[in-house]
């Protein structure tokens, strides 16, 4: 029996067809904020609706601990903001300029990392249909099918190409029936370290708590790798395994740059 009371173990898959994704573990989420944003990379989010499996690639995450200023739980408690003070793994989502944004709570209270952008995932699991229903709840403005590659270039596309709303998912648990996050076999060769992106002024914006799968950096929310941003000044490239490393040893992955 788990001892989070926000994971929900698997029901019986009586479905052969396609075949259900496999959850990561609780364990996985026990870890350093900072530590957990680097080792999403990669990971595939899958969200179960009407019977299909939307999925996308986690490729851009930042992390947020509770004593820097950038945090929400920097607040202070509330009740919207309770899942980063539940169990590592815990969902917490909020409004984010009028769209709905997602995040997993981390080791320590009022610790977590947010989901900030995807590239949709095509597989057995999730097929070429399962991208067009994708297409389908994120359309451009016109009306016309949003490329694949910009469906979930950001926090709120993410969560609207999955069909993840706040009323339903803030303070739940991962739930292997209906959304999990999964390893794939897919790993990062290179990762980008850089500060977050939107935090105001004065309130450690300068914290280097954003990182960016780097083969994926043109379809993140903004390209840390353009070409006004400079290597060593704006950002860091750091082999994944060291990124990992650093931030488990306590040395800044940049500092290793």
């Amino acid at each position: 029996m788990s001892s989070n009371p926000c994971y929900h173990e698997p029901m019986p898959d009586t479905c052969t067809s396609p075949p259900s994704p496999t959850p990561l573990p609780e364990r996985f989420f026990q870890r350093d904020a900072r530590e957990l944003a680097v080792a999403l990379l990669g990971k595939v989010i899958r969200r179960r609706l009407d019977g299909q499996w939307l999925a996308a690639r986690i490729i851009e995450t930042e992390a947020y601990l509770l004593e820097e200023r950038g945090s929400h739980a920097s607040l202070g408690f509330t009740q919207a903001r309770r899942a980063l003070f539940m169990p590592p793994g815990t969902i917490y989502m909020y409004y984010a300029r009028g769209g709905d944004s997602m995040n997993c709570s981390a080791q320590g209270e009022g610790c977590g990392v947010l989901l900030k952008s995807g590239y949709p995932v095509v597989d057995a699991v999730s097929p070429n249909s399962s991208l067009a229903r994708m297409q389908q709840l994120n359309p451009q403005r016109n009306g016309e099918p949003r490329k694949p590659e910009r469906l979930c270039a950001g926090q709120t596309l993410l969560c609207r190409s999955l069909d993840i709303r706040v009323p339903d998912w803030n303070a739940q648990g991962f739930n292997a029936d209906t959304l999990l996050i999964e390893d794939d076999g897919y790993h990062p060769e290179q990762v980008i370290q850089a500060a977050r992106l939107g935090i105001p002024s004065g309130r450690d914006e300068h914290l280097p708590y954003r990182w960016v799968d780097a083969a994926y950096a043109a379809h993140c929310t903004r390209n840390p790798l353009g070409r006004s941003r400079l290597p060593g000044h704006d950002y860091h490239l750091l082999e994944h395994g060291t990124a990992l490393r650093s931030v488990v040893s306590g040395v800044p992955p940049c500092s290793q740059a």
